[in-house]
């Protein structure tokens, strides 16, 4: 019997040991720069011509990688391979699959740091999200191998005294993983993962800027004992094999994380039965937010203005659960916005692969740093810029944490997902008009209300539709197993990723009656 699961600790940078170690390990990477990497397909390593390059955000002369990019024969390869590979890898004991993830959740943990290192090069993220961002991985692998076990038995229910009725699950078959660049680690494990602990075999294409630590992943997958070809590491280009891998007959599910357009287009496709299709494709998908934290007259206002700040500018805004809005009642509305610009200029921006002291880094790449500061110009003609609003991409794309105030509730900046550093302060009238304008979005994904009145808490708990709804803290930071994590509406599929009921999208029930 396995021990009860409890989230991976994060750690204390602070601590002059942790910090050694830390930067021991960013030594140890920096030294791994600029090498290349090959497609791994049924265990074999492909070299191809093509390559993404892999750029640190932070200084983007710098390469982390040359990483091989898939062809549709590579491709078509790779799907063939998995589905031969399920055949066998769906009849091993469930226990033995578990112990995969279990040994490779071992192996992350002992090289935390250096995982974590490859995340501040690759995504330039701060040591602390970095950290977060590994710690998440590894609760991933350890808490769907826990669910396995819980579910490989089935469910009981009930027989007659002349028959045996059992009820268990089975896997699906050849999955396509479509991971995010933004936790380019976590979700890219947990998404990899949970279908494949399932009995699933998976083909595995991971975002263009990211690829690098998802290759080394792949690595650690080998080494824990996962047989050839029961995950196949194949970057490519949507045009390329995007639409291929979606639209393959022998496709059984595609698991998806990314932007809405993206989204709505993969389920668009899944949809059609394509010739020789002899199944239903499933979906699952999280496709972003335009999330909302609403302050209550009555509340912690430095509390409030700590939750906006921190949901808004942690890892640059870049997660589909940050805070772009904020709905505060007017009676408070001037005192939270003064305290929020307050605390937003004194975070640092800079690069966090030579320095733990900024509280930011970059945004992704050069099309993120444009779209944000596109988002900045449409802000200074929607609404009040309060502070930041400047941006330097000279070495790395950098964008000052940004808060525009007085926003119209159907302004695009309070509609439309921006994916960094900017949020839109608008004011509210009385509590029922603040949950009015939280729900105005077509996305559901996270929200929080600070308050100190409990009635109006419940009546958020009925009122206020999103996945994720916090109370009296920010809309950002779910952790596996503790807070389920998946969206409404144009969020998602509300596919709770690290919740009891995940690895059922990747199952499906079959019910043997045996008559005496």
């Amino acid at each position: 019997m396995v021990v009860p699961y409890t989230h991976e600790p994060f750690t204390d940078f602070t601590v002059e040991e942790n910090r050694k170690e830390m930067e021991a390990a960013l030594k140890l990477v920096s030294g791994e720069l600029g090498k290349e990497y090959p497609l791994i397909i049924g265990g074999e390593r492909v070299m191809t011509d093509d390559k993404f390059v892999s750029e640190n955000p932070a200084n983007h002369k710098e390469v982390v990688g040359y990483v091989s990019k898939a062809t549709r024969e590579h491709a078509e390869k790779a799907h063939r391979i998995a589905d031969e590979t399920f055949e066998t890898w769906k009849k091993w004991k469930v226990e033995s699959r578990a112990n995969v993830l279990f040994r490779a959740s071992a192996m992350i943990r002992r090289r935390k740091h250096e995982f974590s290192a490859y995340l501040v090069y690759e995504a330039g993220k701060p040591w602390k999200e970095a950290d977060a961002d590994t710690a998440e991985a590894i609760d991933f692998l350890e808490y769907y191998a826990r669910q396995i076990l819980r579910l490989k038995d089935g469910m009981p229910i009930n027989s007659r005294d002349i028959e045996d009725n059992q009820f268990r699950y089975i896997p699906l078959g050849v999955g396509v993983t479509i991971s995010p660049w933004n936790f380019a680690f976590a979700i890219m494990a947990g998404t990899v993962v949970g279908p494949m602990v399932a009995g699933n075999t998976i083909l595995l294409k991971p975002a263009s800027t990211t690829p690098v630590i998802a290759y080394k992943f792949m690595e650690v997958l080998e080494e824990a004992g996962m047989p050839a070809g029961v995950v196949n590491y194949i970057p490519g280009s949507g045009s390329e094999i995007g639409d291929f891998l979606v639209d393959h007959p022998r496709t059984r599910f595609v698991n998806f994380t990314g932007s809405r357009d993206v989204g709505v287009r993969i389920y668009e496709r899944a949809a059609k039965v394509q010739e020789g299709q002899k199944w239903l494709k499933r979906v699952i998908a999280e496709m972003g937010g335009k999330d909302t934290i609403v302050v209550d007259k009555d509340s912690d206002l430095e509390l409030a203005a700590e939750a906006i700040v921190m949901s808004a500018f942690g890892f640059s805004g870049q997660k589909c659960s940050a805070c772009s809005r904020a709905v505060i009642h007017e009676d408070v509305y001037d005192e939270v916005l003064e305290r929020s610009v307050e605390k937003t200029k004194e975070l640092t921006v800079g690069a966090t692969f030579n320095d733990n002291s900024n509280f930011m880094g970059p945004v992704n790449d050069k099309a993120a740093f444009d779209k944000v500061m596109k988002y900045v110009e449409i802000g200074k003609e929607e609404g009040r810029l309060m502070t930041g609003g400047e941006g330097d991409a000279s070495e790395g794309y950098f964008v000052q944490p940004t808060i525009v105030a007085d926003v119209d509730p159907k302004a695009r900046l309070m509609q439309e997902e921006i994916f960094g550093p900017v949020v839109a302060f608008t004011k509210a009238k009385d509590f029922d008009h603040a949950l009015e304008i939280a729900n105005n979005t077509d996305y559901g994904l996270t929200g929080a209300v600070i308050s100190n009145n409990r009635a109006r808490l419940e009546q958020a708990r009925e009122d206020f539709h999103v996945g994720n709804l916090y109370f009296n803290r920010g809309c950002t930071a779910a952790i596996v197993g503790y807070q389920p994590f998946g969206g409404f509406n144009m969020s998602g599929t509300d596919s709770k990723a690290g919740g009891p009921d995940y690895l059922l999208h990747f199952l499906q029930p079959k019910t043997v009656t045996d008559q005496f």
